[in-house]
């Protein structure tokens, strides 16, 4: 009898540590390429002991509020939230350490007060100051690396970069520190710029395009530059351009910079369309995302997470240049 007895416990022990694990994945918006790369990646990346859902919150915080609800009250083991306002988590965060689901925001970092509410919250991203610096070098590269005596990009010999600026989202914070930090970086190394315009065009492809071409009818002699805060946008500044017959063989091309490295960017960097771009790397962000998950949900299995986890809750990725 005994026997039998330790033979069901064993079964019953094996049953509850082979239990399928529920993950579910917020994004603020599937229409967003980088995160809907990004998203996928995450997506494949976990193996079949673990059950994923993959959440869109179509940019709404209110709608992502009611589905992370939803998976607290179906007890799901894991949340990963990219949220669509970085300053609305206080109150998910509450709910999460009163349930005890752990949480792994990305993407959107949320405020270090609201980090520090538990212990069992985490964030993987980047580091938005250097996508800035590297961007600033491209362009430095472009105009000759030499901010006294610029080269013939400096269409009209004045000495000054005239450009414009394609911006993410009003107030996000790494739109923000990329409008801020590539002009601080270039007048700190001396280079004189002059920017014609500001445009908030919400990291959309399509806004980009129409607010490219209205800024072209305004500014068309005097642009020289065009600095994008992502790839997306930079890819419909790139459209305008070309309808509007400013990448003409026997003309200089604007030259025009982005960051987040899509792989559509690839080609239009091998044709000339985009002169570089700054890898905000999608894949590897990922990884992290998943070793981290796994970290979480089955740390006897996964000791170690494989990257540099500050201050027990923050895995930074680093940028890379692509020309």
């Amino acid at each position: 009898m005994k026997k039998i007895i330790m033979i069901i416990l064993s079964l019953l022990i094996l049953s509850c540590s082979s239990k399928e694990k529920t993950v579910s994945i917020f994004i603020y918006n599937q229409k967003d390429n980088f995160i809907h790369e990004m998203s996928n990646y995450i997506q494949q990346g976990f193996n079949k002991n673990y059950k994923i859902n993959i959440i869109d919150s179509e940019n709404f915080q209110i709608t992502q509020n009611e589905f992370i609800e939803e998976r607290i009250k179906a007890k799901d083991d894991l949340l990963i939230i990219n949220p669509v306002d970085r300053l609305g988590v206080y109150s998910i965060i509450k709910k999460l350490k009163k349930n005890n689901i752990p949480v792994i925001f990305f993407n959107r970092e949320p405020l270090e007060k609201d980090m520090n509410l538990w212990d069992r919250v985490y964030y993987v991203g980047t580091k938005g100051e250097q996508s800035a610096h590297i961007q600033a070098n491209l362009i430095m590269n472009r105009f000759g690396n030499n901010p006294k005596e610029l080269n013939q990009y400096d269409i009209n010999g004045n000495g000054i970069i005239e450009a414009i600026i394609l911006k993410g989202e009003q107030g996000h914070q790494d739109a923000e520190i990329r409008t801020t930090e590539v002009v601080n970086t270039l007048k700190k190394d001396g280079y004189k710029l002059k920017i014609l315009e500001t445009s908030v065009a919400n990291w959309s492809r399509s806004e980009a395009y129409d607010k490219t071409n209205q800024i072209i009818d305004s500014y068309q002699d005097q642009l020289e530059l065009v600095i994008s805060n992502n790839d997306s946008m930079a890819i419909g500044a790139i459209m305008a351009l070309r309808q509007r017959g400013m990448f003409q063989k026997d003309k200089l091309w604007v030259p025009v910079v982005g960051i987040d490295g899509l792989q559509e960017s690839e080609e239009l960097i091998k044709n000339g369309y985009l002169y570089g771009t700054v890898v905000n790397d999608s894949k590897l962000q990922a990884d992290a995302i998943i070793q981290l998950s796994q970290h979480i949900l089955d740390p006897q299995k996964y000791k170690d997470v494989g990257y540099q986890l500050i201050d027990d809750k923050y895995i930074l990725v680093d940028y890379r240049i692509l020309q």
